[in-house]
């Protein structure tokens, strides 16, 4: 399986002088788009960015430190593409939303090693480190949005703000890894994975008597 859309396409880093750290990292993140969050060690990542197999001890602890440190840069990044998508929830509500919906499967497609070193290293996301930090920060963005749009059902239809965040996030995931990755593991599908999971968010919504003035869901765009 490739990982990314170019697979080999990275060169071979050399390093002199500068951020060690910061070499590590982008050296990590090249090699998980290459060839995935497991497939490279420590001392691999230590070669690609032209160092010794010691001196990535200097910064981490071992190779799933590193990679934890990427996860967090790619939520630092997704979470930052999602409130600018939200946009404060202009026009409207179920607008704003729409683009969230969007920007997750962009993110999927644009930053395939950041969204396999997010969803599939197998690192357990504690609170209180700096990935649990980044994933709740980016998970926010999406349930304060759950919690704007919710305000427009009936109350009597209105699940829990977590618990709607956590259905819409399982679409948007699903269909973002199944359709809208931008790797060989992305799996072709007849309509758009955009058009998929906008489609997928409505009926959930009409489910709960979500619907425009006039009685229709407004249009999205």
């Amino acid at each position: 399986m490739s990982w990314s859309k170019d697979r080999g396409s990275s060169k071979r880093r050399g390093y002199h002088h500068g951020n060690l750290k910061e070499a590590l990292i982008e050296a990590a993140r090249d090699l998980i788009g290459e060839k995935g969050p497991a497939g490279f060690t420590f001392a691999e990542a230590a070669r690609f960015a032209g160092v010794s197999a010691a001196a990535p001890y200097r910064h981490f602890r071992d190779r799933d430190e590193l990679i934890a440190e990427v996860a967090a840069r790619g939520f630092e990044r997704f979470e930052t593409a999602l409130t600018r998508a939200w946009n404060g929830g202009a026009p409207n509500a179920y607008a704003a939303y729409d683009r969230i919906g969007r920007a997750y499967l962009a993110f999927a497609r644009d930053e395939p090693a950041y969204f396999s070193a997010m969803f599939e290293s197998g690192l357990a996301v504690e609170p209180g480190t700096s990935l649990g930090r980044a994933s709740e920060r980016a998970f926010n963005v999406l349930r304060d949005a759950t919690a704007v749009l919710r305000e427009e059902l009936l109350a009597k239809n209105r699940p829990p703000v977590m618990m709607m965040s956590l259905h819409i996030w399982s679409l948007s995931h699903g269909i973002a890894t199944l359709f809208g990755r931008g790797d060989s593991a992305r799996r072709k599908t007849p309509i758009s994975p955009e058009d998929l999971l906008e489609s997928a968010v409505l009926i959930y919504l009409q489910g709960l008597g979500f619907a425009g003035p006039d009685g229709k869901p407004p249009v999205p765009r």
